[in-house]
């Protein structure tokens, strides 16, 4: 079996509207009463101001965070692969809705595709390293502030993001659609796929995505390998795979799949959930389910049951990783009865989880800047399958507030419940999963959204804060680049007509794809 831990993305890690619009776009019309586009455009406008304000025009690269002062003075010093495709597919909607000109964007998109192509990467397969200067381009080898050694690693989920931008911006920009093409078709998604065809190192049968690998020296004894899947010098590979389907690290199967690197049987290797029989009885609850098979792969289509749903899990449990690969593809119009199920049902629980098992008043959890500094994972404990932090009490997901209270109902009569009903504390919403919740639930999103605003008053110059507590009140103040991504990214498929799903699902993305993710049916469903 793979081992469960993870790697976080960070440590790897309008009533006026249709005026301003560009020609030919297309914006929403208004909704039901209360749901306002021209105050989601106005969202959209104070978020790519914070989108400018993190990137340098001498290179086109965004900052990974700036505080609410939105000075460059203040810019993180650092940059990743993951920020730098936020920042190519926002441009795309800021022009969309009309913020910059066809000419402006263009523009801004060859700049920042102009660095890409000088940036020290790893040549053999074409991939980016994880930190960078946003000022520069160079490659990271001491941290900002500290002088900490950086070892340059090449993370498949960091240049999974970069890769399905670089696709948004092909077939989104005539300008600027060949040099994303090339960057695009110089990587390699197959140097991250582990087949199981060596014996030292084997996984799941179809094999899985490794988290990455350094290309020179490193600092993981234990946690790498010397080896390569696509010949030449090998590198240290992760021992670490990627073995969860609610995952955003799916989006480095999805580009394996379009490319014709990796087989379609990697995709039923992951897991939906762990098994039900007691010997794995440490994850958070007993789920239920059958098994099919697909591309010869046999799958258990587990899922957890959660107030009357029955709901498959991600490693913690938050929107991110959920939906951010829905923001490219339309995975529940191609996949009906597994992300088409899915998708509305974790939405569902999240608010359902915030405003009635909570009773925090508001809703949206997912990873974020922590109010009290730093930063954390947050999602709702009951959709996650990771493992507890308490000997005896099972599995936790990411925990909804500062207490990280447990929430704990058994494993049937593997493991009894320890925490079936707990009080929860100090919730922490993150306005980027509301945003992209928003593509299931609009008017419930934009409610919800709209009490961010005025009611905790989690919003500045730049758009919403990344992160607020809603009973103390404290606000993470500050601006991180891939979640205010997350942002425009949404905010372009609700008003202009899934602008970002258009650009990336081509008719040849859709051949591929489709019907790999399409024939899949999850034990997802109401109870």
């Amino acid at each position: 079996m793979t081992s469960p831990a993870r790697i976080t993305r960070r440590t790897l890690l309008f009533g006026t509207a249709a005026a301003l619009a560009v020609p030919g776009t297309a914006l929403a019309a208004p909704g039901p009463r209360g749901y306002d586009p021209a105050r989601v455009r106005g969202w959209a406008r104070d978020t790519w101001r914070s989108l400018v304000a993190m990137t340098p025009s001498g290179t086109g690269l965004p900052a990974d965070n700036i505080p609410e002062s939105l000075a460059p003075a203040d810019r993180s010093g650092y940059t990743s692969p993951t920020n730098i495709g936020g920042y190519l597919w926002s441009t795309v909607v800021a022009r969309e809705l009309g913020f910059i000109s066809k000419d402006e964007a263009s523009a801004r998109l060859l700049r920042t595709l102009t660095t890409l192509d000088r940036m020290e990467h790893h040549t053999a397969s074409g991939m980016y390293f994880n930190w960078y200067d946003e000022e520069t381009g160079e490659a990271l080898r001491a941290w900002p502030g500290t002088g900490a050694v950086v070892h340059p690693f090449c993370s498949s989920v960091d240049n999974g993001w970069l890769g399905a931008a670089l696709l948004v911006v092909a077939g989104a920009d005539r300008a600027a659609s060949s040099s994303a093409r090339r960057l695009f078709a110089r990587m390699r998604w197959d140097a991250f796929y582990n087949p199981g065809d060596d014996p030292a190192h084997p996984v799941r049968p179809g094999g899985l995505i490794h988290g990455g690998f350094f290309p020179f020296d490193h600092d993981r004894p234990g946690g790498v390998y010397q080896g390569t899947h696509i010949g030449g010098d090998p590198v240290w590979l992760t021992t670490h795979h990627y073995d969860t389907t609610v995952s955003e690290t799916r989006i480095t199967s999805y580009l394996g799949i379009i490319t014709g690197q990796i087989p379609p049987k990697q995709y039923f290797a992951m897991w939906r959930t762990f098994p039900a029989s007691c010997d794995w009885s440490w994850h958070e609850m007993q789920p239920v389910g059958e098994n099919r098979t697909y591309y010869g792969i046999e799958v258990f289509e587990g899922a957890y049951t959660y107030r009357g749903m029955r709901i498959v899990p991600g490693w913690g449990g938050s929107m991110f990783e959920e939906l951010m690969p829905d923001v490219f593809v339309p995975e529940a119009k191609w996949a009906p009865r597994s992300w088409g199920r899915n998708h509305p049902l974790h939405v569902r629980a999240q608010r359902e989880h915030g405003l009635l098992e909570a009773k925090y008043g508001f809703w949206g959890f997912s990873p974020s800047s922590n109010p009290a500094g730093g930063y954390r994972e947050y999602g709702v404990d009951a959709l996650g399958m990771g493992p507890g932090n308490e000997p005896g009490n099972g599995a936790n997901g990411y925990f909804s507030d500062q207490e990280m209270t447990n929430y704990d109902v058994g494993f049937g009569t593997c493991r009894p419940a320890t925490a079936p009903t707990p009080s929860f504390g100090d919730g922490v919403v993150t306005p980027h999963a509301a945003f992209l919740a928003m593509m299931h639930e609009r008017d419930e999103a934009y409610t919800n959204l709209v009490g961010i605003q005025q009611e905790l008053r989690a919003y500045g110059s730049g758009g919403f804060f990344d992160a607020v507590a809603v009973r103390s009140g404290a606000i993470a103040r500050r601006y991180l680049s891939l979640d205010q991504a997350m942002v425009m990214g949404a905010i372009g498929n609700v008003l202009c007509r899934d602008v970002i799903r258009r650009a990336f699902a081509t008719p040849a993305v859709e051949r591929a794809l489709r019907p790999v993710i399409g024939v899949e049916e999850f034990g997802a469903s109401r109870v």
